[in-house]
């Protein structure tokens, strides 16, 4: 479905290269082009995707009739769900899936050719500096430079009804705030430890590992412990429309119940 036929990008820059190009057409879909997109994903229609070209142009149309396909394959049936949810909500999800398919091409591109451990961390860091379709759709972009926790610590807090709380968790999983200079380093130094001591505690509920700061977590409202996000198969775009989160063992409870 690539416009202008075959396009193999052989090395990390041709393929980073091919990556931006994807991107920023798929991000025009979702932005400036919006209104165009939301006309052509036609829930009466078949399976649509959401195809990025090199060339930073998009295209919806029906998948790759070969089987398998030269490519891997967007997400099918993106139009079917158009209907069925708020359009902020349908083009966070377009979203997602379509930073998924970006991956997937640039590091088949990568297995295709050959690349070797250093080539495929050095495409990842490339296209990692980049903020994500969903950040740009939702309007995270501008965020980047804070702590990669916040993501996770708001998600999950957005979810509690007691905003006490919330602010008590944010307080758990942050860095420590930097101390006025005329503190005194011993009281400086039993605050740090206080801190670490206090992440190293919480564990998941699902595989009991540690909590760390760059790993997704989410919080249960009923029994209030702690989850790994991939533990429980929960993400950051689908926890920002969770309410109140039940952990698996808390639903099935209220199930038995």
């Amino acid at each position: 479905m690539d416009a202008g036929g075959a396009y193999n990008p052989r090395t990390v820059e041709e393929v980073f290269k091919d990556f931006k190009g994807r991107r920023a057409g798929m991000i025009k879909a979702l932005t400036t082009d919006v209104q165009e997109f939301y006309r052509l994903c036609d829930p009466e229609k078949e399976n649509l995707c959401l195809y990025g070209h090199p060339n930073e142009q998009w295209e919806v149309n029906l998948p790759a009739e070969e089987v398998p396909p030269e490519l891997p394959e967007p997400v099918l049936g993106i139009n079917f769900a158009r209907d069925g949810m708020q359009e902020k909500d349908w083009l966070s999800l377009v979203a997602v899936h379509s930073d998924a398919w970006l991956v997937s091409v640039s590091f088949f591109f990568g297995a295709r050719f050959g690349f070797d451990k250093a080539d495929r961390k050095r495409l990842f860091n490339l296209m990692n500096d980049l903020p994500t379709i969903f950040e740009v759709v939702a309007g995270t972009a501008k965020k980047q430079g804070k702590d990669k926790s916040s993501v996770s610590n708001n998600s999950s807090n957005r979810s509690k009804s007691n905003s006490k709380r919330g602010s008590e968790s944010r307080a758990k999983f942050s860095k420590p705030e930097p101390k006025d200079e005329d503190e005194e380093e011993e009281g400086v130094e039993e605050e740090d430890d206080e801190d670490e001591d206090e992440q190293g505690e919480t564990k998941c509920g699902a595989c009991g590992e540690s909590y760390e700061s760059d790993e997704f977590w989410i919080c249960c409202d009923l029994c209030e412990m702690w989850f790994h996000g991939k533990c429980v198969k929960i993400t950051p775009a689908r926890a920002e429309h969770i309410k109140q989160y039940k952990c698996p063992s808390c639903s099935n409870k209220r199930g038995r119940s």
